[in-house]
């Protein structure tokens, strides 16, 4: 297949067609530079060079009553993660305030639960209120299911985008878990968007899933118009049912970003957990399909920190992207030029 006519069609306006996206998924490991080069194209044309950083916050860790089956924080699984109730709204904010000095273009409140009480809804509104007043860095919450009247709230607070990830595909998704379903979670992210926030929501690949169901997410992604796309590699977790499962090659990861980028061309499409693990010694090149990570670890793993990914993007020839309104300079910078200097 010629990628580049893809990458052209696309950029017209044309979807690629599902044929099109598994044989993205299928091609030779010799087909992954001109894949990347087209993606490429797509990705320059609605991002420039440009990188956001995000930089997740476990607000509220362990206990989950969901059997997700690739989760340390399942209080159905005996795992290593501690639990500790919701960090108060002082300790939100401290944390706020360490991303948006580093320069982070979002930052992101998670809890380990089924979905937000109102107590704990109280907490985080209120941190967030005090986020987007006194701070130039956007906010997403991940609290697991909401209501309307809850998505509401969040969205006077200031929450810019709600994550809720499909994890995978409809097919596959009854393997992975069985405390809720496919559908719950579609329909907590249409009410999100109805509340007028944006859409963060992605997947997990590496779960035992099939090239078709790898696809299948992705349209089904494009098909409910979310903004935001974390693509994430699953990393086996000690306790888990999927602790045995074997990681993914870092020329399929490469590829998989690849698909999504030409499925959703226009979308934040970000390298998320598991990226180290998998990517290994290529995690830079999936900045040409990728423009957003995260930095500094996940919710329960550790990853790159704040200086080596500043340094991969510029490395890379691309360069941070700073909030609306967030003129200071990037802290994860002078750090990298005082070790360059040293």
């Amino acid at each position: 297949m010629n990628w580049l006519e893809l990458a052209e069609r696309v950029l017209n306006g044309n979807a690629p067609s599902r044929e099109e996206a598994l044989a993205v998924l299928r091609s030779p490991e010799s087909d992954v530079p001109s894949i990347l080069d087209a993606a490429y194209r797509i990705r320059r044309h609605h991002h420039g060079n440009k990188v956001k950083v995000h930089i997740l916050l476990n607000a509220k860790m362990g206990g989950c009553p969901e059997d997700c089956g690739f989760c340390s924080q399942s209080a159905h699984y005996e795992t290593p993660v501690d639990r500790h109730k919701l960090m108060t709204r002082e300790e939100i904010l401290e944390q706020a305030r360490a991303a948006a000095d580093s320069g982070a273009w979002k930052f992101c409140i998670v809890t380990a639960t089924r979905g937000p009480s109102d107590k704990d809804l109280e907490v985080i509104c209120g941190a967030v209120e005090e986020i987007k007043r006194t701070l130039k860095i956007n906010v997403c919450t991940s609290l697991g299911t909401l209501t309307p009247d809850k998505a509401r709230r969040l969205k006077e607070a200031g929450v810019d985008k709600f994550n809720h990830n499909l994890e995978t595909a409809e097919r596959h998704f009854p393997d992975v878990v069985g405390t809720h379903t496919y559908q719950d979670r579609v329909s907590t992210v249409k009410i999100a968007k109805q509340a007028g926030m944006e859409a963060c929501c992605g997947g997990i690949i590496g779960m035992g899933e099939s090239d078709e169901d790898v696809v299948d997410l992705a349209f089904a992604l494009r098909e409910l118009g979310v903004e935001s796309i974390p693509v994430n590699f699953l990393d086996p977790r000690p306790g888990t049912p999927m602790q045995s499962q074997g990681r993914l090659t870092p020329t399929y990861c490469l590829k998989t970003l690849a698909m999504f980028r030409f499925v959703n061309p226009s979308r934040d499409i970000r390298a998320a957990g598991g990226r180290e693990v998998n990517l290994r010694s290529l995690q830079p090149l999936a900045l040409y399909a990728a423009n957003s990570i995260f930095t500094n670890g996940y919710l329960t793993t550790p990853g790159n920190d704040e200086n080596a990914d500043i340094r991969m993007i510029r490395d890379m020839g691309f360069e941070v992207l700073l909030p609306e309104g967030n003129g200071q300079p990037v802290v994860g910078f002078a750090r990298v030029d005082q070790l360059e200097a040293g």
